[in-house]
C-alpha cells in the first residue's frame, strides 16, 4: 500500500480525536495533545511544555518504512527521544500498533485500536459516568477527607482526644491500603517500563531502578574466602544477637547486662470499627448525591444529626483519658 494513502487514512483518524484527547509517548508515557492537522504535518503540544512541535509528513513516512523493513515489526528503543510521537501517531493508524509488552510498533494484519490515547480525559461527560471503585482506600480517603475538612490539621493541638484517635485511625487505614494498591500498581508498571528513560503522567513521572539487596553466604564459605584473601577470622567475628538472646534464656543475666536500653513511648491503632466507618460513609455517599437534589438542605440537616449521634456513641469521656505515669511517678 502506497504510504500517500496510508497518511490520508491517518488523518482522518487524527481528525476524530475529541479535541481534548490526551496522547501519550510509548517509551516515557509523556502525555501531550494534538493541536492541528494540516496536510503535510500534524502539530503537537506537550502537557509540561507550552511549545507547539511541528510532526512532518516525511518523517512518518520513515518510520512507515522503518517497520516495513523489519518485517512489521519495529523495536521502539531504536527511536531517538524526541521521534517518541510519530510512534503514538502512527498507532492511530488501524493498521499500527504499540505492543507495551514488546516496546514495538507492528503492522497487524487487522485493523486495531491504539492503546496511546486517553480520550475521556478531562472530558466533561467523563463526571457523569465516574463509578465508584469498590476498593478499600477510596473509602478510607473518602472518610479521610471529611475528617480533615471537620477537624483542622492545623490546629492539632487545640482538637479533642476523640478527634484526633478518629484522625490517627484512618491515616493510618489509608496509608496501609494504598501501600498495597501502590505495590499492585507497580507490578503492572514494571511490564511497561523498557529502559531508565522516565515515563510521564498528569501529576508526575516514574522511572525504572534497581535495588540491591545482599546476603552473606555460608559462614564457613565467607571465612575461608577471606582468610584466602589475609583476612584473619577475628576480624570479621562479631556478637550475634540471636545467639545472645537464646543463652540470656538459659541464664540469671537480664537484658540491661548485655543491652543499652532506651525506651520511646508511641502510639499504635489498637483497633477499627468497621461498623462505625461504614456508618458514617453511607452518610457521605448520601451527601455527594443529594448535591444536586431539591431537598439537599433538609438532608444535609439529617446527615449532621445522624454525625452527631455517631459521635457521641463512639467518642471517649473526659474520665477515660489514659495517662501515662511519668518516671518520677513510676519511682
Amino acid at each position: 500500500m502506497p504510504f500517500t494513502s496510508s497518511w490520508h487514512s491517518l488523518l482522518d483518524r487524527v481528525e476524530d480525536l475529541p479535541s481534548d484527547a490526551t496522547l501519550v509517548t510509548p517509551l516515557s508515557r509523556r502525555p501531550f495533545r494534538i493541536t492541528d492537522v494540516q496536510e503535510q504535518r500534524v502539530l503537537i503540544e506537550y502537557r509540561d511544555d507550552s511549545g507547539m512541535i511541528p510532526l512532518q509528513r516525511e518523517q512518518f513516512e520513515t518510520l512507515y518504512e522503518r517497520v516495513r523493513d523489519t518485517h512489521s515489526e519495529f523495536d521502539l528503543d531504536r527511536l531517538p527521544a524526541d521521534a517518541e510521537p510519530y510512534a503514538t501517531v502512527l498507532s492511530l493508524h488501524p493498521r499500527f500498533e504499540v505492543d507495551d509488552r514488546e516496546g514495538a510498533l507492528t503492522e497487524a494484519d487487522a485493523p486495531t485500536d491504539t492503546q496511546l490515547v486517553d480520550i475521556r480525559l478531562e472530558s466533561e461527560s467523563d463526571e457523569e459516568t465516574r463509578e465508584e471503585p469498590d476498593i478499600d482506600v477510596y473509602a478510607d480517603a473518602l472518610l479521610l477527607i471529611d475528617a480533615l475538612e471537620r477537624y483542622d490539621p492545623r490546629d492539632l493541638a487545640g482538637r479533642g482526644t476523640p478527634a484526633l484517635v478518629n484522625l490517627y485511625t484512618l491515616l493510618s487505614d489509608v496509608q496501609r491500603n494504598a501501600d498495597d494498591l501502590r505495590q499492585a500498581v507497580r507490578s503492572v508498571l514494571l511490564d511497561r517500563l523498557h529502559h531508565d528513560q522516565p515515563i510521564y503522567g498528569q501529576y508526575g513521572s516514574v522511572q525504572r531502578t534497581i535495588r540491591r539487596n545482599r546476603s552473606l553466604k555460608g559462614d564457613e564459605e565467607v571465612l575461608e574466602t577471606l582468610e584466602a584473601a589475609g583476612i584473619e577470622r577475628e576480624r570479621v567475628l562479631s556478637v550475634d544477637r540471636n545467639k545472645v538472646d537464646d543463652a540470656l534464656d538459659v541464664t540469671d543475666l537480664s537484658e540491661s547486662d548485655v543491652y543499652d536500653i532506651e525506651e520511646s513511648e508511641y502510639v499504635r491503632k489498637a483497633e477499627v470499627d468497621e461498623e462505625v466507618k461504614e456508618s458514617r460513609l453511607q452518610g457521605l455517599k448520601g451527601r455527594l448525591a443529594a448535591v444536586d437534589g431539591e431537598d439537599t438542605d433538609e438532608l444535609q440537616q439529617e446527615i449532621e444529626e445522624l454525625e452527631r449521634r455517631i459521635e457521641e456513641l463512639t467518642s471517649f469521656e473526659s474520665g477515660r483519658t489514659f495517662h501515662t505515669p511519668s518516671s518520677s511517678e513510676s519511682g
